[in-house]
């Protein structure tokens, strides 16, 4: 316990002096990796993974090269658990739960949208310990939108502070809902709570910037039946610093280290996130 509030008390401090030194890194990353091939790429760029909704690109790989490398440097003794390393070597993944400070990467989240040519993709950094998301950065480039959060100090999006406010009383809640293929048929009964009255809900397009948009104020929720910690860290800290709120099926905040009741919900508020929860759980 000693060990790890020296670790706290270490990343307090750097993230105090290097915030936007981590900016500066997935801005390079962006820069050298995925913006040159946006719209750019080859027929042999693009590689299905699980399914015809689960691409890969060497814009995804070579970015979380590049922020593997210059992440850790930054901050010595932390460790990357990166989407496309954890596809390689799934142990990985074992290290959001481990004693030292871990960096959580999306270096494409939306790469549907990428490998279209939309620009409605990004990049997530999140920096967690011992389960806990400390700050996360969300950087969509073909937006120019950057969005950090700080645990304890605020949100902001382009240096302007971030309030999700409240979901407008009397109007059917916006939801963003998961893909179907990513969906079990438990999942998707549970998912039919948010297709009732009172709710307006559309398919969910790159999670992260999702999330933003419920930090803003322009999305009233998620449900999300998926809980791989690369497409949730960052947002889910950007929500909460924006005044948001998250909750399980089960009711209670979902956990970056995994065993989430599922589908979860992040919303603008407290109130919405447990009325989305409640409906999820089947208590309309």
């Amino acid at each position: 316990m000693i060990e790890t509030q020296a670790i706290k008390e270490s990343i307090d401090d750097f993230l105090a002096r290097q915030t936007a030194d981590v900016e500066s890194v997935i801005r390079k990353a962006a820069a050298e990796e995925i913006n040159p091939r946006f719209r750019q790429l080859a027929e042999g760029d693009v590689v299905q993974k699980s399914g015809p909704h689960d691409l890969v690109t060497v814009a995804d790989r070579l970015a979380e090269e590049f922020l593997t490398r210059e992440l850790t440097a930054l901050l010595p003794g932390s460790v990357v658990v990166g989407e496309e390393a954890v596809h390689a070597d799934p142990s990985r993944y074992e290290a959001i739960s481990g004693l030292a400070p871990v960096w959580i990467v999306d270096p494409v989240d939306g790469t549907r949208q990428f490998v279209h040519g939309d620009p409605g993709f990004c990049t997530l950094v999140a920096l967690a310990l011992d389960g806990v998301v400390l700050a996360s950065w969300t950087y969509a480039p073909a937006l120019d939108e950057f969005a950090i959060a700080v645990r304890g100090k605020g949100a902001t999006l382009n240096g302007t502070p971030l309030r999700a406010g409240t979901p407008e009383p009397g109007r059917p809640l916006t939801v963003a809902t998961s893909h179907p293929d990513f969906t079990t048929e438990d999942q998707k009964r549970a998912l039919l709570g948010v297709y009732g009255e009172g709710f307006a809900p559309r398919p969910c397009g790159s999670a992260g910037l999702e999330y933003l948009a419920i930090a803003r104020g322009a999305l009233d929720a998620v449900a999300f039946s998926w809980e791989l910690a690369w497409d949730h860290a960052a947002g889910l800290l950007l929500v909460e610093e924006a005044g948001g709120a998250h909750a399980t099926r089960d009711g209670v905040p979902f956990a970056v280290t995994g065993g989430n009741a599922l589908p979860f919900t992040a919303a603008r508020d407290e109130a919405t996130a447990h009325r989305i929860a409640g409906a999820l759980a089947g208590a309309v």
